[in-house]
């Protein structure tokens, strides 16, 4: 069993101000820690679920977090960008049979977490069929436009019960929960047992079952985008991309059957 790991910061056991996620700040090193420690917790359970390849991709900021070191010796790590609008999945292709997310947060304008954003700071809120689009949303669908079913999800509270209704069958940890400019954190010993167990439930839940059909599955069959921009002059600007709407001074929207369009239009937008 081959599996895909998606790894970002801001919903890992702990991080709760926007520095404790910057390289440059003298605490980003102990939530690195904490960071590295639930990747290696999702290796173990996938490991422990029969998985004999794991791809990690480092997703957060400069993509360079990840202490190689704590790895197990069946798993590839992808660090930096390469410019492919995959992006928070780069590297993800059909070969893979599940893909899995930690640390992910909650959606711009959602209260969920505090450091709840989409991508850049740029748009105050992303829809996708309207509704409010977290880079789960846009990065497991990208999974899913390959065939690839996510399965598994760690991150805070709000964005486990949003990711159940857009995956039906997905299993989740919530590692914290918000309010405000506050978090409400459980124990990283728990958290880091809980994504051991949780994710080799999610893994083996799949083991028989068809990842081209069930990844598919996962996927609408049309998309219609509405981005919200901060500024009126960043929005007319991103307004020129092909097939783009602005519907008012603000906000910009795209329609399309072909998700990857979707991507392309992120990659050049956002």
């Amino acid at each position: 069993m081959k599996v895909f790991i998606s790894v970002d910061m801001e919903g890992i056991t702990g991080t709760t101000l926007w520095d404790e996620c910057n390289l440059n700040h003298s605490s980003y090193g102990r939530h690195v820690e904490q960071m590295t420690k639930e990747v290696v917790a999702a290796c173990e359970g996938a490991i422990a679920a029969g998985a004999t390849e794991i791809v990690i991709k480092d997703a957060h900021n400069s993509a360079t977090n990840i202490d190689l070191s704590q790895l197990p010796e069946i798993a590839k790590i992808i660090r930096g960008w390469s410019g492919h609008p995959n992006a928070m999945v780069d590297g993800i292709d059909a070969t893979f049979d599940a893909a899995m997310f930690i640390g992910y947060h909650s959606a711009a304008g959602i209260p969920g977490n505090p450091l709840s954003h989409t991508m850049t700071g740029n748009q105050w809120k992303i829809k996708i069929n309207g509704e409010p689009a977290s880079e789960f949303m846009i990065y497991s669908y990208a999974a899913a436009h390959v065939g690839v079913p996510t399965v598994f999800l760690s991150g805070d509270k709000m964005l486990c019960e949003a990711a159940t209704l857009q995956h039906p069958t997905i299993k989740t940890v919530a590692v914290k929960d918000g309010f405000g400019g506050t978090t409400i954190n459980y124990a990283p010993k728990l958290t880091l047992k809980q994504i051991r167990e949780v994710s080799e439930q999610a893994l083996k839940a799949i083991k028989d079952k068809s990842h081209e059909v069930q990844g598919k599955n996962q996927l609408p069959a049309h998309f219609e985008v509405e981005i919200s921009y901060k500024e009126h002059t960043f929005a007319t600007r991103k307004g020129f991309y092909p097939g783009a709407k602005m519907v008012d001074a603000l906000t910009l929207k795209f329609e399309t059957d072909d998700y990857f369009e979707v991507l392309r239009l992120f990659a050049f937008v956002l």
